[in-house]
């Protein structure tokens, strides 16, 4: 039995170069390409050929494009702020330059003032002010009382009746116990039955200067003052109440 013999023609091959290139396409608005090239120069077996991309480059690539291509989104409204209304009380600052209003303080009229006019003294008083009449100038018991009885409790001041000299101070003798007596010139006052004089002879005393003490001294019978005007000189006794009412002093009687 004949054997076929089966004769195969083995096809030449001629070496061949494959060159496998693979580029990613560049991204809109990146500029970002990932290209691997692997070149196999082999013989007549083929190689597989490697290509590697980064796959997270991609996908970020990817997502970039997309945004890219995306239209621009519209800005966000601005606030704007509301005009200042023109009724507005907010006061407007002050300017630096602008001086303060000078304050006028009020004017104040001074009040007029009242000068105190002092009465002019009185040239003639009353001895004891205030004193009850016990007895008047006249005949009494059958002698003449040649004076004015005025009585208050013993101690009270006795006054010079107008301003003189004091010519005598001290027991005057004759019943009258501790007197005084004040020459005015053309008259003279007698102040007697003190309990004390006060002032002493040659003294100067005005109307109203304090000049003993009631008393009850000599013939009497109870705290007074026996008060008498002598005219031209000293026991020349005249009456005293009409004398002292004619200088404005009345005495009672």
């Amino acid at each position: 039995m004949a054997t076929s013999r089966v004769v195969r023609h083995r096809r030449s091959r001629r070496p061949r170069t494959r060159y496998l290139v693979t580029g990613a396409a560049a991204l809109v608005g990146l500029g970002l390409a990932g290209v691997t090239a692997v070149v196999t120069n082999h013989d007549d077996s083929p190689a597989p050929a490697t290509v590697t991309v980064d796959a997270e480059a991609r996908a970020e690539a990817a997502a970039r494009a997309d945004r890219a291509d995306r239209p621009p989104a519209s800005a966000p409204a601005t606030a704007t702020t509301p005009a200042p209304s023109p009724t507005s009380t907010t006061p407007a600052p002050a300017s630096p330059t602008a001086k303060p209003k000078a304050t006028r303080k009020p004017v104040t009229t001074p009040k007029p003032t009242r000068t105190a006019t002092s009465k002019p003294k009185a040239a003639w008083v009353d001895p004891m002010p205030g004193a009850a009449v016990t007895s008047c100038y006249g005949p009494r018991w059958g002698v003449l009382h040649a004076g004015i009885d005025l009585a208050l409790p013993a101690g009270t001041p006795v006054r010079a009746a107008a301003a003189g000299t004091v010519v005598k101070a001290g027991d005057a003798g004759d019943g009258y116990g501790i007197s005084v007596f004040v020459d005015h010139g053309s008259h003279l006052t007698h102040y007697a039955h003190l309990s004390a004089a006060t002032v002493s002879v040659g003294a100067k005393v005005a109307a109203g200067t304090t000049i003993g003490r009631e008393g009850s001294t000599g013939d009497s019978t109870g705290p007074h003052l026996h008060f008498e005007v002598h005219q031209g000189g000293m026991w020349n006794q005249i009456d005293p109440a009409p004398f002292m009412r004619a200088r404005g002093v009345d005495l009672g009687c």
